[in-house]
């Protein structure tokens, strides 16, 4: 059998795979997108605020530090080709101390600002569906104004600032794109989330009763999937809106029911009620310290951006999001894997579409 004649030249080095550089890896998002930037076969340097196990036993180059330092994040990004930036505070209850603005708006300021300092061909920022107007009412697309009304809440401005901040790099010449999930949902949910920690509590039974309203909710893998191909197809500028499907709460409580076989209420609180609860709640919570589950903007956010579009991405990245039935079965698999909640009978969800 003949045999490829070897070559008298030296071999050339194998050529180095790009870094992806990521902040805010270990939370929901981040510990998702970091697994799939690992399974395409990158390089993946993440910047460490604090260690998690969300990112536990993942070969990746780990820098210490935090958005809000300038100096950091150009170790991170230095030699990196693309920056992933999901770094952020979320909150249902004000700017805790001025910390929401510190994290969404002024950090990402100093992420662009370090992508521009490094070279950064890329960087793909994470906002939110918070950042459009939800008024007036009706279809939620990309043309869709900045929520910049005087109302608007401290998370929500926070947001429109930082988009605002990628925006004018981008008018400096720097390469991004922006997308905006809804409400997300799905595995390696290890802190947990705001909206895991719902599904927890529907399934310990922890809801004396559900409130009017719904959101619409989006696995956090399509969301992942979505900004890969955001980094890849997307246009340089462009916001592209990554959605699911809405669902009321109180279907949503029903989902879980049909999924783990554990009893929800039945009691839908009208808003009208909810609210007035709300208040008292947020009381309560300033005076004990204690977490509460619905406030005055979590409520909001249960009233507004309900019919959201995804078409853009569809389009131009090929998105497409699953069935929230699957996203809520595989969810609970996965608590149940992590240790979160005790062996369940589960349904079958995948036949079910």
């Amino acid at each position: 059998m003949l045999r490829p004649a070897m070559s008298s030249q030296p071999s050339s080095p194998e050529p180095q795979t790009p870094t992806a550089a990521v902040t805010g890896a270990s939370g929901h998002v981040g510990a998702n997108l970091v697994r799939a930037l690992l399974g395409q076969g990158r390089r993946v340097r993440v910047l460490v605020h604090e260690e998690s196990r969300a990112l536990a036993d993942l070969g990746i180059e780990r820098i210490p530090g935090d958005i809000r330092d300038p100096a950091a994040l150009e170790r991170a990004f230095s030699g990196a080709q693309v920056v992933f930036h999901l770094a952020a505070r979320i909150s249902i209850s004000g700017d805790h101390g001025g910390q929401v603005q510190a994290v969404n708006a002024a950090g990402t300021h100093n992420v662009v600002a370090a992508c521009r300092r490094a070279g950064v061909q890329r960087l793909v920022h994470f906002s939110s569906i918070h950042a459009f107007s939800p008024l007036p009412a009706g279809p939620i697309d990309e043309t869709r104004g900045f929520n910049d009304v005087p109302d608007a809440l401290a998370y929500e401005r926070s947001k429109v600032e930082g988009e605002r901040a990628v925006l004018a790099g981008v008018a400096e010449g720097l390469d991004a794109v922006i997308v905006n999930p809804t409400a997300i949902l799905g595995p390696y949910d290890y802190r947990p989330s705001p909206m895991g920690t719902v599904l927890l509590d529907l399934y310990r039974r922890r809801f004396p009763a559900l409130v009017q309203g719904g959101f619409n909710w989006v696995d956090v893998r399509d969301v992942v999937a979505g900004a890969l191909a955001a980094e890849q197809k997307g246009r340089r500028g462009e916001r592209y809106i990554l959605s699911g499907q809405w669902t009321s709460f109180a279907e949503l409580a029903t989902l879980v029911h049909d999924i783990t076989r554990v009893p929800v209420p039945r009691l839908v609180t009208p808003m009208w009620l909810a609210r007035f609860g709300a208040e008292m709640t947020e009381l309560y919570g300033r005076v004990t310290g204690v977490p509460v589950r619905f406030t005055g903007e979590s409520l909001k956010a249960l009233r507004h951006w309900r019919d959201v579009s995804c078409d853009k991405a569809r389009r131009e990245l090929g998105y497409q999001p699953r069935p929230l039935r699957e996203t809520v079965a595989d969810t609970f698999h996965w608590f149940h894997q992590a240790g979160f909640i005790p062996a369940v009978h589960f349904t079958q969800h995948r036949a079910e579409g």
